[in-house]
């Protein structure tokens, strides 16, 4: 019975290697792949920034051309107030400079995090299809394959 352990144990490690590199091969993938998606909240959450501050940009031009002791209602915190335009337009002025310091900070994370994204690709040697071909002939057999079939593009492709 001991002798059947030892055997059944020598071949499990032999044959675990092969598991071994293809789960890394999925961890590597996994990983590259959150980095992708946490680029994608990224600039996600900079189109809603982006929004907010179109919107803001449009109510204070609309406020400038009214009378300031005109009564005006605002949103605070999911409730309705009443203001006059003299005191919302400093507030939605102060709002719209710091969303663009906000916007100008997301710009900054995104850049980093497509830095550390071909860092993370260049380390473990990720080719993505439609990108950087090494030779030439490969370029124009894959702008043949990419005009057929535009469904495969950016699918991740390992070389470990």
């Amino acid at each position: 019975m001991a002798t059947q352990t030892a055997t059944a144990a020598s071949a499990a490690g032999s044959t675990s290697s092969k598991p071994k590199e293809k789960k890394s091969q999925e961890i590597i993938a996994a990983e590259f792949q959150q980095l992708r998606n946490q680029q994608l909240n990224l600039v996600n959450n900079l189109n809603a920034i982006e929004m907010d501050l179109k919107e803001h940009k449009t109510v204070i031009d609309t406020l400038k051309t009214v009378d300031p002791s005109r009564k005006c209602f605002r949103l605070v915190g999911g409730v309705l107030v009443e203001q006059t335009v003299a005191v919302v337009l400093p507030q939605l002025e102060l709002n719209k400079s710091q969303l663009e310091k906000l916007i100008e900070e997301g710009k900054e994370q995104i850049t980093k995090k497509g830095f550390e994204i071909n860092q993370y690709k260049d380390e473990h040697n990720i080719k993505m299809r439609g990108q950087e071909p090494s030779q030439p002939a490969a370029s124009e057999k894959e702008s043949a394959a990419d005009e057929k079939s535009s469904g495969n593009r950016n699918v991740l492709v390992g070389n470990l």
